[in-house]
This record gives C-alpha cells, sequence and structure tokens, in this order.
C-alpha cells in the first residue's frame, strides 16, 4: 500500500496491491528510532481494527505510506501503539473522574 500524504486533511485513500482503493482516516502517529508509523482507520468501517503503515521517502522526497514487513518492526510499532493509545484513554478517564 502507497499513498502520498497530506497529514493536515487526516483523510487517505490507499490503493492496495490488487489495485482497490478505500479510504482512511488517521488515528495517530508514532515515532521509533527516527522512523514514523502511522495508524489508519477504514473511513467507512466501524470495527475498533486499524492499519498500521511506515512512512518512508522517495527518490523525488515525496512521503508514502508502505506495509511493515518485517516481523519484529511490526511488533515494536504496534507495542508503541499501543501504549500511546492506553495513555490518552488513561488521561481521558482521569479527566472524567475529575469533573464528577
Amino acid at each position: 500500500m502507497e499513498e502520498n500524504l497530506d497529514f493536515e486533511n487526516g483523510l487517505f485513500n490507499l490503493v492496495d496491491e490488487d489495485g482497490n482503493e478505500s479510504a482512511f482516516e488517521l488515528l495517530g502517529s508514532v515515532e521509533i528510532d527516527d522512523v514514523t508509523y502511522v495508524a489508519l482507520v477504514p473511513a467507512e468501517n466501524e470495527d475498533d481494527e486499524y492499519v498500521l503503515l511506515k512512512v518512508t521517502t522517495d527518490e523525488d522526497g515525496s512521503e508514502l505510506l508502505v506495509t511493515i514487513d518485517d516481523d519484529d518492526e511490526f511488533d515494536r510499532a504496534v507495542a508503541a501503539f499501543e501504549e500511546e493509545f492506553e495513555c490518552e484513554i488513561d488521561l481521558d478517564d482521569d479527566e472524567d473522574e475529575a469533573d464528577d
């Protein structure tokens, strides 16, 4: 999956290896060892599942989203996102309790 990035808009139309185009919304991003990873959720799907992709730069300097082929790298990125999302949820819960 590859796509030129436009982080301001938050919406991405990704084309898979079969040529099928799907719309995704940016859920968040994390950086690990100077590599940025993004989590995207399907724009028209209510599932809690997200797609995790790596941001790379092509020879023209354009940013692209690509799949993460290395299992260890993928596991590190998943762990970083889960930690980030858990922290955000905990913060939201603490704020709700403070309002009570």
